[in-house]
């Protein structure tokens, strides 16, 4: 048996050893203490399951090896053998994922927004088309997504977009999409054929709920406003959009979706909450000594992380290399090859840095 094995069975060993432990308490546990016990059990208990099935491939394999020996036996076992040899990999894989440190963000709902950045209308309009692209994306998975302020632009692209994704594992998914994101393409506009460059920005945040961050009315500066925009619902003849700014850390949240003050209050809190609680979840990221950072990680968000060139009809990610012929289906939301392939890669990394 390899020491990686031999590190893994380990630490399965002691799991196995606390599940029935914790059996064993539940047994003679009252009041309180039966939710704490039965919760932990239920998170122990799907990793007990797959090390339940890869001893049993391990076994059967090793039984199949043995009566392969035997010449009268070999030709029934050897399938069986080359069945469960391959199994057994994959299990151990598995159940190493498993045993990775979880991050309490990822099953939540997500915060996500959207910005141009260089390259003047050009750039509204290509935020404009991405932030379509996520909300057909969260269509496909199943999952929430609705639009809590959306400042559009006089030629049909937006100032800013801000959208609160829910359902289960929003943010394991979408938090690989901060970054800047750059398109390469001929704008409508452009009369000479020239290719212009423009680049969009991109945050996507784990929602915090009151919880997880604590916010004091002192430090809030909170300024109403007419919305405006380029018309429509946008325009409003009260003081209805808000501004709230924290002192403490600068940030500044604006808001002006609804016609009703109170309501764009409420939404421009939460996304200031979500802020705050990323900040502070990078901050603490940081800070862990020896920490090693996955290549596709969210640690820097004015990192390029993306290019679209439309007239070869690719799309890049510089992370991880990929690259896919397929620009018009993923700009329809067709995101499952990008996001599987950076959440493959960087749960490789993690894998590599923990002693599994």
């Amino acid at each position: 048996m390899s020491g990686t094995s031999s590190g893994l069975d380990e630490k399965l060993d002691r799991l196995l050893y606390r599940a029935d432990e914790l059996r064993a308490l539940l047994e003679r546990a009252e009041g309180g203490q039966i939710g704490a016990l039965a919760r932990e059990l239920s998170e122990l208990d799907p990793v007990v399951e797959q090390v339940a099935a890869l001893r049993a491939a391990r076994q059967a394999r090793d039984e199949a090896e043995a009566m392969m020996a035997d010449p009268e036996m070999r030709e029934l076992a050897e399938g069986e053998f080359y069945a469960q040899r391959d199994a057994v990999p994959v299990l151990e894989r598995a159940l190493q994922l498993m045993l990775l440190p979880k991050d309490a963000a990822d099953e939540g709902n997500a915060i996500l927004e959207i910005r141009p950045a260089a390259g003047g209308d050009e750039a509204g309009l290509f935020a404009a088309e991405l932030f379509g692209a996520y909300q057909r994306y969260a269509a496909a998975q199943g999952w929430r997504f609705e639009v809590m302020d959306y400042d559009d632009s006089e030629v049909g692209g937006i100032k800013g977009a801000t959208a609160e994704v829910q359902g289960r594992g929003v943010f394991a998914k979408l938090k690989y999409e901060s970054g800047v994101h750059r398109v390469q393409r001929v704008p409508a506009t452009e009369t000479q054929g020239r290719i212009h460059t423009s680049t969009v920005t991109v945050a996507v945040l784990p929602e915090a709920e009151e919880v997880d961050v604590q916010i004091n009315e002192s430090d809030l500066r909170i300024d109403t406003y007419r919305a405006s925009g380029a018309g429509g619902q946008h325009v409003n003849k009260t003081d209805s959009a808000v501004r709230i700014t924290h002192i403490p850390t600068g940030t500044v949240v604006a808001m002006q979706e609804e016609r009703s003050q109170h309501k764009n209050r409420a939404k421009a809190m939460k996304v200031l909450r979500s802020r705050i609680y990323d900040a502070q979840r990078m901050a603490a990221d940081n800070a862990r000594a020896g920490d090693r950072r996955s290549q596709v990680g969210t640690g820097d968000r004015s990192e390029r992380i993306r290019t679209y060139n439309f007239p070869q009809g690719r799309v890049t990610d510089h992370r991880i290399g990929l690259t896919l012929h397929k620009i018009d289906k993923v700009m329809q939301g067709d995101l499952d090859d990008i996001i599987d392939a950076l959440t493959a890669e960087d749960q490789a990394s993690r894998l590599a840095a923990a002693d599994l």
